[in-house]
């Protein structure tokens, strides 16, 4: 009887046990760190498509807007993005390539049709159709009021004149360019 008892005893501790150690890798499984469940690594393995040579056209009619061509697209359909590596885009305007820049990363917002551009090391260098080149180290388009930014320092050089400052905002529609803040302006000799 004694015995009988003991194993029924052993019995109930060895369940509570294994529910217990049920309950605990349960709770630290859901707890992963959210930086170690998004980390890069994560990101590449967790896209919904990786695509070679993505291009996207944004149209209005017959007339393209502008184009963003990268040589790899990762895309991840909840959150309605695209990360884009060696990035070329080119932003049209009434009378042909208003601007042009090419960057070594980006996001793309499939939903908005936003896009931002970065380079680690060089600058971005922005190419304006009217003759001025600005240097920025990040750079983003706003497609609702077709402007481009950054908070970023930036440097616009072209006929005779050298404007360096921080943050910067583009309207394309009107042709306006503001360098925001810490604005300095140099006269340099025209090439």
């Amino acid at each position: 009887m004694w015995q009988r008892i003991m194993r029924r005893v052993l019995l109930a501790v060895s369940g509570a046990l294994s529910v217990f150690l049920v309950y605990v890798l349960a709770m630290n499984a859901e707890s992963v760190p959210t930086s170690e469940r998004t980390s890069p690594l994560n990101a590449v393995e967790r896209a919904d498509a990786k695509i070679s040579e993505f291009v996207f056209t944004q149209s209005n009619k017959d007339e393209v807007q502008w184009k963003i061509a990268a040589k790899h697209a990762r895309l991840f359909e909840q959150e309605q993005q695209a990360v884009l590596n060696d990035v070329d885009v080119t932003l049209y305007g009434e009378n042909g390539k208003e601007l042009s820049v090419s960057g070594e990363e980006g996001t793309f917002d499939i939903a908005t049709k936003n896009f931002s551009l970065s380079n680690k090391g060089v600058p971005l260098v922005v190419e304006t159709r009217g003759g001025y080149t600005i240097y920025t180290n990040h750079l983003m388009w706003a497609n609702d009021r077709k402007e481009i930014s950054t908070s970023d320092a930036v440097r616009i050089v072209g006929h005779g004149v050298e404007v360096t400052g921080r943050g910067f905002l583009g309207r394309l529609d009107v042709e306006e360019f503001e360098v925001l803040d810490n604005v300095r302006v140099a006269l340099t000799p025209a090439s």
